[in-house]
């Protein structure tokens, strides 16, 4: 069938008028007439489908959003309505596939108003069919002899990541990766024979610290600050802000004499752990976080160490968390995490908190990898 343009935009004309009439066998023969001379487009194929759809055909909806998709793989409402045909059919699998793709899509482009209840829509239906996927998941693992409270952590924590329950975070440095290193978040302190000695010091470390800040904090300074020969892409609002500031008995591996005699019982203590000691490192500092800051996201710039937290002044409601888990800081309960995973930090109390914060060296490294990578941090060349 030959069809001018003029025709196929009448007939287009005319189908669209008698959807909104409610005529849609009308609708569907004008939007059919177009798509069998050939010249039908993306949105032809999908008034066509809309119309089919009002008709209660689903099987020929379906195939006119199969010719739609050839079309315009990344149009978002056909694939919500390809998944509406494959739930209807029980085909549960791809219907989820399909409302999957469409919210993925959507996420990367400006979404029109008359698109977005649509999209609740299958994010609802996502969201209430991986909760009934993961209760029948449940029921077999209790039934099987593995109820929660009989599972490792690590296995409970892959069916978290499962059911949607937590996210998967990886190490993401922002300047030096060692390959093939663990993925873990946070590290069992008894795992380091070393642990319980600066844990042991925590009572003697925070007199130190309370002494000096008896006499104010005006040798703490801003964690972050900005430097004119290393201008700074982003808008970080802590950035020359004493709302997360740091004193520092060793920074970047200069010893700062002044502060380690005022706090020999802290530098006595950090000198038992495995500190990295190569161009940089370590850094052994207080951090002090304000009352009602908060540290936004974000990760370390190498991953042959792992960061340390010896708490000291914890009021309650502050929280730290690292990749997709959270803890709350205990005074003299070390916590050791692996920095280049995305982490962040929050006071939502009315008091400051206070931590010793200090480096190791991955215990995964053999000396030799750390003798290599020493060497590589002394020239700055390498880098």
């Amino acid at each position: 069938m030959q069809l001018s343009n003029h025709d196929a935009e009448r007939l287009a004309k005319e189908g669209v008028d008698s959807l909104q009439r409610g005529q849609s066998a009308i609708a569907r023969a004008r939007f059919e007439t177009i798509t069998q001379s050939g010249r039908a487009n993306a949105q032809i194929w999908l008034l066509l489908a809309v119309a089919c759809r009002a008709d209660k055909d689903s099987f020929a909806e379906e195939a006119a959003l199969d010719q739609l998709l050839v079309l315009e793989p990344q149009a978002v409402r056909g694939h919500i309505m390809k998944g509406d045909c494959r739930a209807q059919a029980g085909d549960d699998r791809n219907a989820l596939q399909r409302y999957e793709i469409a919210l993925l899509i959507a996420g990367n482009q400006e979404i029109p108003p008359d698109l977005r209840g649509e999209l609740q829509r299958a994010a609802t239906w996502v969201a209430q069919f991986k909760a009934r996927v993961d209760e029948q998941r449940e029921k077999k693992l209790t039934a099987r002899g593995l109820p929660p409270e009989r599972r490792s952590a690590r296995f409970q924590h892959s069916l978290d990541i499962l059911a949607g329950r937590r996210r998967i975070f990886v190490q993401e440095p922002t300047g030096y990766y060692v390959p093939e290193l663990p993925q873990i978040q946070f590290f069992d302190p008894a795992d380091f024979d070393w642990v319980p000695a600066i844990e042991a010091a925590t009572a003697a470390i925070k007199q130190e610290i309370a002494a000096l800040l008896t006499e104010g904090s005006k040798d703490f300074r801003p964690y972050m600050q900005a430097h004119t020969d290393q201008p700074r892409a982003d808008a970080n609002h802590l950035l020359d802000n004493i709302d997360w500031s740091a004193l520092f008995l060793c920074e970047n591996g200069a010893v700062s004499d002044d502060i380690v005699a005022r706090c020999p019982r802290t530098w006595e203590a950090v000198q038992t752990v495995p500190l990295p000691r190569i161009v940089n490192s370590p850094t052994v500092m207080f951090s002090l976080l304000r009352a009602g800051a908060r540290i936004a996201p974000h990760t370390g710039t190498h991953n042959a160490r792992l960061i340390c937290h010896l708490p000291l002044i914890v009021p309650p409601n502050c929280g730290f968390r690292v990749g997709n888990e959270v803890r709350e800081w205990e005074e003299g309960k070390l916590l050791i995490f692996d920095d280049t995973i995305e982490h962040e930090a929050w006071n939502d109390s009315g008091e400051d908190r206070v931590v010793l914060i200090f480096d190791i060296w991955r215990p995964e490294l053999s000396a030799r990898e750390r003798e290599e990578i020493a060497a590589f941090f002394a020239d700055p060349a390498l880098g």
